[in-house]
């Protein structure tokens, strides 16, 4: 369970009998006949023996590719769940040796854009992040965190490798807080099997894998009493419950910074730093704009005119259309909006990225032109790593985005004060939120705006950093900010790990 048994809302957070589980009694006189389903697969691993040259250093290094079953409470397995750990070499305290677990979002998203953005191995891009046509290439990662801990990932069920047992109802597993209780058993067999319990625990999630790490930070205290030395949010959902203008406040910097990037601003912000313009859009967003949306139809004439025209300064949209729009901008009209006089889109996963639709009058998007420019590198590449090199041998197909539909979002408000027991019950836990200028799929100001309503007390608030990069929401992408995300977050592994 994820908080005390006093503090349990209504609808209980521990996972007894889930969705789509056998009931455990039939009514008295039933002969109904069991279904008959094949045996779970067993469970398998791969061992390989690699090394890299990370962070201008040569690391030998342990690849496991394998599978664990979970088991249901009276040890029935439930399903299976796919990782890759790679572990350091030679070290002789296995204890003082941090470990991470990295997974990635959606939900319904395998784990193989983290695997091969952060693991020891890299798919290569152009500088700034386009894919480039096959034949792809993999190299040495030197940007992997595996210089500062080692990598377990995982695949979440219905995802990758990752599939419920023969007979098992998949909805069982989707949903904030089944997700949450079965990767939390996940990582209690990792941890158990592989003499792990002394070490420093991470956790490294993406995207939704935001919000599932914010739910296993109690999840693992309460149900394993495993205590966590860090977590790092890495284009982090805001995981909190928005108002119906909120939304459109929390978009406007990513708007702001993303006209900069694509030099639609007007000169006296043009010329400014990326930061400065991002500190201009959040004061303006919160300050003049919000009061004008709190307003509504009490908005003065004058008032609104100024406020459309701040707008259209701050956006690179014009007036007309942000009067059409009656001040408030939705994202999935915008990716089609700003450079429509150019017939160019603009990129939801990364908004440097430019695409184009055979309908430039349209309303809505054909593609998303980033996710479109690398994803097929990503994917190609890591099929013929996870059998060539890891000599990982399976036919099951490798789901990369689940339909997990409908995702159970009870508890979904409460994610945030989860996250805040479990900081303040264990005040030595510390957070990193990596923060993308250009990230309109988890625009950064939502993210701030949560850490800033989670009434955390100031030796817990001194806890949680904020680290921002010129990139999107997979800031890995681009060679610079690789760089400095490995810094970021070696750095992070390193005082945490101190203490």
């Amino acid at each position: 369970m994820t908080v005390p048994q006093a503090q349990q809302p209504p609808q209980q957070r521990q996972r007894t009998q889930q969705p789509g589980e056998q009931q455990p009694a039939q009514q008295e006189g039933a002969q109904a006949k069991p279904a008959q389903h094949p045996p779970i697969a067993e469970e398998k691993a791969s061992l390989t023996h690699h090394s890299a040259r990370i962070g201008g250093q040569e690391i030998k290094y342990n690849a496991t590719a394998a599978t664990y079953h979970i088991k249901a409470d009276d040890g029935t397995p439930k399903a299976t769940m796919f990782y890759v750990a790679y572990t350091k070499e030679g070290v002789t305290d296995i204890a003082k040796r941090p470990i991470s677990f990295v997974y990635n979002g959606g939900p319904g998203s395998a784990s193989l854009f983290t695997h091969m953005g952060m693991g020891p191995k890299r798919v290569v891009l152009t500088p700034d992040g386009h894919g480039m046509p096959a034949p792809y290439t993999v190299v040495d990662n030197e940007d992997s965190f595996l210089d500062a801990t080692d990598l377990v990932f995982i695949d979440a069920v219905s995802t990758g490798f990752s599939r419920p047992a023969p007979g098992e109802a998949a909805n069982q597993f989707h949903g904030i807080i089944a997700d949450a209780n079965w990767f939390s058993d996940f990582i209690y067999e990792y941890v158990t099997r592989n003499d792990r319990w002394a070490s420093p625990k991470f956790l490294i999630g993406e995207s939704y894998g935001t919000t599932r790490s914010a739910e296993l930070a109690g999840v693992l205290q309460e149900r394993h009493q495993i205590y966590l030395s860090g977590i790092v949010l890495l284009s982090s959902v805001a995981f909190s419950n928005w108002g119906a203008d909120n939304r459109f406040e929390f978009f406007l910097p990513t708007y702001v910074t993303t006209a900069w990037y694509h030099h639609l601003l007007p000169p006296d912000l043009q010329n400014l730093a990326i930061e400065q313009v991002a500190q201009q859009a959040r004061e303006f967003a919160h300050g003049e704009y919000a009061q004008a949306l709190e307003k509504g139809d009490a908005l003065s004439a004058a008032e609104h005119q100024k406020v459309v025209a701040d707008l259209a300064r701050f956006t690179g949209l014009t007036p007309k259309y942000i009067e059409e729009t009656n001040l408030r901008i939705s994202p999935f009209r915008w990716f089609k909006e700003l450079e429509r006089d150019k017939r160019r889109t603009i990129g939801r996963l990364d908004s440097r990225f430019e695409g184009m639709d055979v309908d430039a009058a349209g309303e809505r998007v054909e593609y998303d032109p980033s996710e479109a420019s690398y994803e097929g590198a990503f994917v190609a590449t890591f099929h013929d790593y996870v059998r060539r090199e890891l000599k990982w041998d399976s036919d099951t197909y490798y789901t990369v985005s689940a339909n997990v539909r409908p995702w159970d979002q009870t508890g979904n408000t409460e994610v945030a004060e989860v996250l805040r027991a479990a900081m303040t019950q264990q005040t030595y836990l510390r957070v990193l939120v990596l923060c993308g200028y250009y990230d309109v799929a988890t625009p950064f100001n939502g993210i701030e705006n949560t850490f800033a309503h989670m009434n955390l007390e100031p030796p817990v608030r001194k806890n949680v950093g904020f680290a921002y990069y010129e990139a999107g929401h997979m800031m890995y992408i681009d060679e610079k900010e690789h760089h400095k995300l490995h810094k970021d977050v070696d750095e992070f592994l390193n005082a945490a790990y101190a203490r």
